[in-house]
């Protein structure tokens, strides 16, 4: 592995691991200051919102100053709003602590167009893997750090923790990343388009197969996480687990994934090819929704829990390197935050309409409509053979625009 994805590895690690130490403990600020369930709930979303919101800003402040410094402006905003969350004593302090750590967390779009740059378009996939099994680990160890700091050191420990870990990895980036994006142009380069017209064109142009990469990856995103949090209250009618016991079906759950993604994906890339193997994962992950319908015993549990997060290990890795291949290198990070976008918009429906089929026609009807839709998005991975060769991407010192021409489709790559 490259010394320069081991820097990035650990970066988002780190970065993880501040997000979620705060993450479980907002419920008991927020309600110790005044707030009710809704509120929580709106909190909750302001974070996804500001992050959704923040992703292609600062995937074309990537693109136009470079990988290196937008990471660095993103991770001290985030240490500003952990600041802020140790500060609050006021709920409108912690909303507000909330929407600038949500603006800072937008970066992650930077950190993927960051490994997209320094992988080899055959290892890219692999790559993306073992990102999201950095950031999973730290997902799990996070919450623990965060109850630890409360209970020996007060209220105010996990924001102040949070932040100094902000703070570490900007040192760590600092001396140890350099720059992977070149930003030369020429006179007559066009204009690059802005955040909202790539947004647009994902919504208008459903030929591109840049577009059709981010409804993928938007729908399967929505699909998983969206149902998965109601996931307990199927657990609880159909098994009677409780808060007791769930918590181990959960980090099952959570775990597979990681192991997947550390272990099998790259094996699975060379054996069958990174765009065989999205369908695969898409194929996976629907009848795992699917099967939660039918769940009646422990058993169904957990094939379900074993088919779903294997699904998404092998679709959002490869679907995120068909998308860098698909745009012009010059675009790459505008379009992973454009594709981050898409997913929290997802992630924010899904469980809203999840809670709404669960109460209105029944519980098991969401896991079935999710896994439908993603059975139907295999009718878009056209676009997953559709990657330009890397070295004809853009001419030297020219900057594509990623226009539709730019991104028509070429033979099948040998990914």
């Amino acid at each position: 592995m490259q010394a320069k994805l081991r820097i990035l590895f650990v970066t988002a690690f780190i970065d993880m691991l501040g997000v979620v130490i705060i993450f479980p403990l907002l419920p008991f600020y927020a309600t110790r200051l005044g707030a009710n369930a809704t509120m929580v709930g709106l909190l909750i979303a302001m974070f996804a919102v500001a992050q959704l919101l923040s992703a292609p800003v600062w995937g074309r402040v990537s693109d136009k100053y470079g990988r290196r410094p937008a990471l660095l402006c993103g991770l001290f905003v985030s240490a500003v709003g952990y600041i802020l969350f140790a500060m609050s004593g006021t709920l409108w302090l912690l909303f507000l602590a909330r929407i600038v750590g949500g603006f800072g967390g937008g970066t992650i779009a930077v950190i993927q167009a960051y490994v997209a740059d320094v992988s080899e378009p055959q290892d890219r996939a692999k790559a993306m893997g073992w990102l999201s099994a950095a950031t999973s680990l730290g997902a799990v160890v996070g919450p623990a750090i965060g109850s630890v700091l409360v209970q020996f050191f007060g209220r105010s420990a996990p924001g102040v923790g949070a932040a100094a870990l902000c703070f570490t990895v900007i040192a760590f980036a600092w001396k140890y990343l350099d720059e992977s994006h070149t930003t030369t142009s020429s006179p007559h380069t066009a204009a690059p388009r802005s955040g909202m017209s790539a947004i647009l064109g994902v919504m208008t142009n459903p030929r591109d197969p840049a577009a059709r990469l981010i409804w993928i990856y938007a729908i399967a995103i929505g699909a998983f996480y969206g149902t998965g949090a109601t996931l307990p209250l199927v657990f609880a009618q159909r098994l009677h687990l409780t808060e007791r016991n769930v918590g181990y079906v959960i980090m099952y759950f959570g775990g597979m994934g990681v192991i997947v993604r550390v272990w099998i994906l790259g094996r699975m890339i060379q054996w069958i090819g990174e765009a065989q193997l999205a369908r695969v994962g898409l194929v996976l992950l629907s009848s795992g929704l699917a099967l939660v319908a039918a769940m009646h015993s422990l058993t169904t549990m957990f094939i379900a829990c074993t088919l779903m997060p294997l699904g998404t290990a092998f679709v959002f890795p490869s679907v995120t390197a068909a998308l860098s291949r698909a745009v012009s290198k010059q675009e790459r990070g505008l379009y992973m935050g454009v594709q981050h976008t898409f997913g929290g918009v997802s992630r924010v429906a899904f469980p809203l309409a999840s809670g709404y089929l669960m109460d209105r026609v029944g519980i098991g009807v969401p896991f079935v409509i999710a896994g439908v839709m993603v059975a139907a998005t295999l009718l878009l991975t056209d676009a997953l053979a559709t990657a330009r060769p890397e070295e004809a991407q853009v001419p030297e010192g020219v900057i594509a625009v990623g226009e539709p021409a730019d991104l028509a489709p070429t033979a099948p790559s040998s990914r």
